[in-house]
């Protein structure tokens, strides 16, 4: 029997490789010639690893009980154990369930009994068909009389006496999940989060859609773009930075509640809390507002947390969240105010706040308005000491240009971010809909890209276009889903995301 899916040769020179796998590339070379196959197109499987424990761990066998059901089980070997007449193997299937399969010499004769021995390694999958009994010890095991390589492993598994590094845990992350239970579950976790919004959003009659990431301007946020270019116009693009602009126009057409999530791009810093590449969640809802948000944020976070079974969760130097309990809001002049020990407010001179940052090291950009440099404050000076989760509201104007012009407060827009365990987790807006204020905004935007701002937003014509047409008040929110599953487990944004981007090796 030949191969299917290779040459029985290598592709390197048998010196080049190391030891290990090379003994796993002459196993596997023994298997093809005793008619095994390495890498079958199927293999019997009449049941999961979960499925075998699902039916008989709730029946509470007895040791030494027969079953009389013959199933076919696969998984990876992860432990195997040789008596002589008798292997005990260990094995796992994808969602870290485990079993125990028994092969001996009476079941399964002494060539197949031998082959095992000598030809499957740790981390080869194999199936295993054979009654469902308890051993000895009361292990619910299957007991083979027949056996077949699944997918033959050709390097070894990490071991506890040579882990991964934690740069090799990120660059390897399916070596990661194999060996850590921790990094399984946290890809199962993000899926019941991703599973939580959506459900949040469609019970209240939110409708999904996807819109373009490839896009001619950047715009929905203050941020630094990729740049690609498209053969096919002959047209420079960039990578979407947000979604908003797109899902404005679909509820200018009528799509009065929409959202996305979907994959962004900032071509910024990396750190614990920043990725180039991440998923975020935005969402609008015509004739919302800001109250609106709150209330829209607060369930899609309680919601995601119920989800997860992590409604309580550990803050900075231990302090608890309870994300249950009642969130407070806050504004940003007055958490400033506190912060600079004297109240400032959109009135103060600008002389006098760079004066307050200077005195506390806070660095400024020399062209900065009054506006920015109360922002620089804020986010140097409080945003990270606000554990429990807060709506920061009242932002100035002058940085957040897509908001609406607070209806009470001159020089302010009805914004806020939402702070929790220190970390921005969701902006929301009562969006701007006058589209000749918004023209303006965009074009003081432009003007600053163009002197070299690389974080401004461009003019576009075609959201403007669009915002002519009539767009209806609404509310408008994202929310970083990277940086809620931060949250609700504590692990870093590179553990958050499966493949994360690093260096080249």
């Amino acid at each position: 029997m030949t191969d299917p899916h290779g040459p029985r040769t290598t592709p390197a020179p048998e010196d080049d490789l190391p030891e290990q796998m090379r003994v796993r590339r002459e196993k596997r070379e023994r298997l093809l010639g005793s008619g095994r196959a390495a890498y079958p197109a199927a293999v019997p499987r009449t049941h999961t690893l979960a499925e075998v424990r699902a039916t008989y761990d709730p029946q509470g066998l007895e040791p030494d009980t027969r079953t009389g059901d013959v199933v076919s089980v696969v998984g990876r070997v992860i432990h195997t154990r040789n008596t002589g007449k008798l292997c005990f193997v260990r094995l796992r299937e994808g969602d870290g369930t485990e079993l125990q399969a028994m092969l001996s010499l009476a079941d399964l004769g002494e060539e197949a009994l031998d082959e095992y021995k000598h030809l499957v390694d740790i981390g080869d999958y194999i199936s295993v068909t054979g009654e469902v009994i308890t051993s000895r010890r009361g292990e619910l095991s299957v007991q083979a009389t027949a056996w077949e390589m699944a997918a033959k492993a050709l390097r070894p598994l990490p071991t506890e006496h040579k882990p991964l590094s934690p740069e090799a845990r990120v660059r390897q992350r399916y070596l990661d999940m194999i060996v850590n239970p921790e990094s399984r579950r946290m890809v199962r976790t993000k899926a019941a989060v991703l599973k939580s919004l959506r459900r949040t959003l469609d019970e209240r009659g939110y409708v999904e859609v996807e819109t373009p990431i490839l896009q001619l301007t950047n715009g929905g946020a203050a941020a630094r773009p990729f740049r690609t270019h498209l053969n096919a116009f002959d047209q420079p693009m960039l990578l979407r930075i947000a979604l908003e602009l797109d899902l404005k126009k679909a509820m200018i057409g009528g799509v009065d509640k929409v959202y996305e999530i979907g994959r962004t791009f900032r071509n910024e810093g990396l750190d614990s809390t920043h990725a180039a590449e991440f998923s975020m969640l935005e969402a609008y809802e015509a004739f919302g507002d800001l109250e609106t948000m709150k209330e829209l944020v607060r369930a899609l976070v309680v919601d995601a947390a119920r989800a997860v079974g992590r409604t309580v969760v550990t803050g900075r130097n231990g302090e608890e969240i309870d994300l249950e309990q009642p969130w407070r809001s806050a504004s940003l002049l007055d958490l400033v105010s506190e912060a600079v020990g004297t109240p400032v407010s959109m009135e103060t001179p600008l002389d006098e706040l760079v004066k307050l940052a200077d005195a506390r090291e806070v660095e400024l950009q020399p062209q900065w308005n009054a506006g920015e440099v109360l922002l620089e404050l804020y986010e140097q000076l409080v945003e990270d000491t606000l554990v429990q989760p807060t709506f920061v509201e009242d932002y100035p104007e002058a940085v957040r240009p897509l908001a609406k012009p607070h209806r009470s407060k001159a020089g302010l827009v009805e914004a806020f971010d939402l702070i929790i365990n220190g970390v921005e987790l969701a902006p929301a807006y009562t969006e701007l809909n006058d589209p000749v204020i918004q023209r303006d905004r965009l074009v003081e935007q432009s003007l600053l890209a163009a002197k070299g701002d690389p974080e401004a937003m461009e003019l576009d014509e075609a959201f403007l276009r669009a915002m002519e047409h009539g767009m209806p008040p609404a509310g408008g929110m994202g929310l970083g889903v990277d940086r809620l599953v931060m949250l609700l487990t504590g692990a870093g944004i590179r553990e958050t995301i499966l493949f994360p981007l690093l260096r080249p090796e």
